[in-house]
């Protein structure tokens, strides 16, 4: 087995909990899960909006959502064309609450070159 197959049977990928208020009901808060953004997910993103890195849209925050958000037992939120027009209905501040809590671990690249 090669290096990177073995480090990848290694990989402990842990689920991140979003916390998503404005669309709670009476019984609380409305949870999502997303596992943690892949270089893959990266590089999806930037093929569909180029400058994501730089410039991100909340186009693009979107399709991070729709490709991410999970509910507890693992099974996609969103799987049809319709759920990307839903969400772009969304007010663009809970749009950009939940792409923010999915990205909370990924450092900007400015974090990085202080390191």
């Amino acid at each position: 087995m090669g290096l990177a197959k073995e480090l990848r049977t290694r990989r402990k990928v842990q689920t991140r909990e979003v916390v998503v208020p404005e669309w709670g009901d009476e019984s609380g808060d409305f949870k999502l899960y997303c596992r943690p953004i892949t270089c893959n997910d990266l590089n999806r993103l930037q093929k569909k909006h180029p400058s994501f890195l730089t410039n991100t849209t909340i186009a693009a925050m979107v399709d991070l959502i729709l490709m991410k958000a999970e509910d507890a037992s693992g099974e996609k939120l969103f799987t049809s064309a319709d759920d990307k027009i839903e969400l772009m209905g969304e007010q663009t501040d809970v749009i950009s609450d939940i792409a923010n809590q999915m990205f909370a671990d990924i450092e900007s690249e400015d974090a990085l070159a202080k390191n």
